[in-house]
């Protein structure tokens, strides 16, 4: 069975940010296609992944989120908890799980570093679509 459903996962940290991704995503994914869920942030993101995946009603979950240095912990670590546990997500319910999950080196919040990633975030999304899109294809192709 062909799934045309996405599962589009948005964190809430810098949702001014993240939600561009979105925006990207549904220029090439219909809106109607994608379920839509937030969560507080980036590290709430693998477990609903899994979650979403494991249902079976999607072709592909995508999560998204703007991990940057709070200057409390090393934002490193977060992100790269985060990234392994999207894999691990996808590997584990054989669903892809794509990230959009980024990390800047330097981001300040002024308006200018704002636009700069909100215009990043877009193309992002973009890009997450068009893989999801493609993963289907090759995956189908492959099964055939």
């Amino acid at each position: 069975m062909t799934h045309t459903r996405y599962a589009f996962i948005k964190a809430n940290w810098h949702a001014d940010i993240v939600d561009r991704a979105l925006d990207g995503f549904c220029e090439i994914v219909p809106a109607e296609q994608v379920d839509v869920f937030d969560v507080p942030g980036a590290f709430e993101l693998p477990l609903l992944s899994r979650d979403l995946a494991a249902t079976g009603q999607y072709a592909a979950v995508v999560a998204a989120a703007f991990v940057v240095d709070g200057g409390i912990y090393r934002h490193e670590f977060v992100a790269q908890a985060v990234v392994d546990g999207l894999m691990r997500a996808g590997l584990d319910t054989g669903v892809p799980v794509l990230s959009v999950s980024l990390t800047p080196h330097q981001y300040q919040e002024t308006e200018h570093h704002t636009q700069i990633y909100r215009t990043h975030f877009v193309e992002k999304g973009r890009e997450a679509a068009k893989a999801a899109l493609m993963i289907g294809r090759t995956r189908a192709a492959a099964a055939a």
